[in-house]
């Protein structure tokens, strides 16, 4: 689960406000919820949240949009089709210097004059961020670059799970009601598809498209729910059954080395040794997060979709991408990372890490051992996340990049 984030001693930034997570002093104490019962009112939560997805965000004459290219549909065969020109120009304020160097494309880095100094500062201290981080996600792309193609894939019969343990209670899936539609299942479309996002065997993402078959031509809003650490997209089936039923678009992949993009058991763990040991892929959320980069170009081309209205949550590891994915992308207008938002710093400084490093703990008891440790400690875990996930536990994380945020809806829920 999550681990609160807090303000390192060492930070001059910006960060949230000091109360955020502040409980008063007369409020009694209540013993943490069952993490089965926690996890249903996250999803419900969650669910109620997904109608601000309907807001749509009012537009200005600076905002930044994608290409007009359509993306044809998927309908059979195992034909690819190419997308050409999805993501857009650049869009940066007038006279600024540090964007007059920037290269990122697309709604990434957006930036817009302000009225005052102050808030268009903000503005290019935001896409200035934005685009650094845009950087690090490049700097492991075999080519920065590949024209995204769109491949017919079919329904999954056996998902492989990653690892040995239990995987938990599906109620927490299930848990979230359907809306009554008379022939619900003969009125469900489901679409399985792939992404070309990068070459290599890995830049072949896969989707499941969850909606229900309505003749009138109207753009719809989308949901995207991403699964935790050695789980895979259809493991959220239920909830997105329950998204469609209330007439949204609901998308699940699978994240790398997960699902379909896994060979075996241990498929996820030997990436992140991998990645420790040689430093060329980001297997722990970054690597994702370029995969929901090129999911909003594809989703915002699409014209059954409303490309103002497309939500994101996730649980755990899917909260995690979730947050950084909102936070390069702004568009991702309605934001719910499920126990996924922590400090990574803020963990070091206080000796909280523990929860996170025991997810994946065979990298860092190899971490361990090649640091000649006798026990995983602070510095291992430094040295582990600045290596796999580059800026994670410094300038990228949660007091610097979950204000970015805003001001789309953001609701944050981790447990005790």
């Amino acid at each position: 689960g999550g681990v609160p984030f807090r303000q390192s001693t060492r930070s001059r930034r910006t960060t949230l406000p000091h109360d955020v997570c502040r409980v008063p002093a007369s409020e009694p104490y209540r013993p943490p919820l069952p993490r089965s019962q926690m996890l249903r009112r996250a999803m419900a939560l969650a669910l109620t949240l997904a109608a601000a997805a309907m807001w749509a965000p009012p537009r200005t004459s600076h905002a930044c949009s994608s290409a007009a290219g359509r993306v044809p549909h998927v309908t059979g065969g195992h034909s690819k089709r190419r997308l050409v020109g999805v993501v857009g120009p650049a869009c940066h304020s007038s006279g600024s210097t540090s964007a007059s160097k920037s290269t990122t494309r697309g709604p990434i880095a957006c930036r817009r004059p302000d009225a005052t100094g102050a808030p268009m500062a903000a503005a290019a201290a935001a896409g200035d961020l934005r685009s650094e981080y845009l950087e690090v996600l490049l700097s492991r792309r075999r080519e920065r670059q590949v024209p995204m193609a769109v491949e017919q894939g079919s329904p999954v019969k056996e998902p492989l799970y990653q690892g040995n343990g239990p995987l938990g209670l599906r109620e927490a899936m299930e848990s979230c009601p359907r809306k009554e539609v008379d022939n619900f299942q003969e009125k469900l479309v489901e679409e399985n598809f792939y992404l070309m996002t990068e070459s290599g065997e890995q830049g072949r993402l896969p989707v499941l498209l969850l909606k229900l078959n309505d003749t009138a031509p109207e753009r719809k809003p989308v949901v995207v729910i991403l699964h935790s650490s050695y789980k895979c997209k259809e493991w959220l089936r239920p909830l997105l059954e329950a998204y469609a039923s209330r007439g949204y678009i609901a998308v699940a992949i699978d994240s790398r080395y997960h699902g379909e993009r896994a060979s075996s058991k241990t498929t996820y763990i030997e990436a992140l040794n991998s990645a420790w040991r040689n430093g060329d892929t980001m297997p722990f959320i970054f690597d994702t997060v370029w995969d929901l980069i090129k999911l909003g170009d594809y989703l915002s081309a699409r014209e059954d979709v409303d490309p103002s209205r497309i939500g994101i949550t996730g649980e755990s590891l899917g909260g995690m991408h979730a947050w950084f994915a909102a936070f390069v992308d702004t568009r991702y207008s309605v934001v719910v990372p499920i126990i996924g938002v922590q400090g990574f710093q803020w963990a070091i400084d206080n000796d909280k890490w523990q929860a996170r490093v025991d997810s994946i703990k065979p990298l860092f008891e190899e971490a361990r051992i090649d640091s000649g440790k006798s026990e995983i400690d602070a510095e291992v875990v430094k040295k582990v996340w600045d290596k796999i996930a580059p800026g994670m536990a410094s300038q990228f994380d949660a007091p610097y990049s979950v204000p970015l945020i805003a001001p789309r809806p953001l609701l944050l829920l981790n447990g005790c």
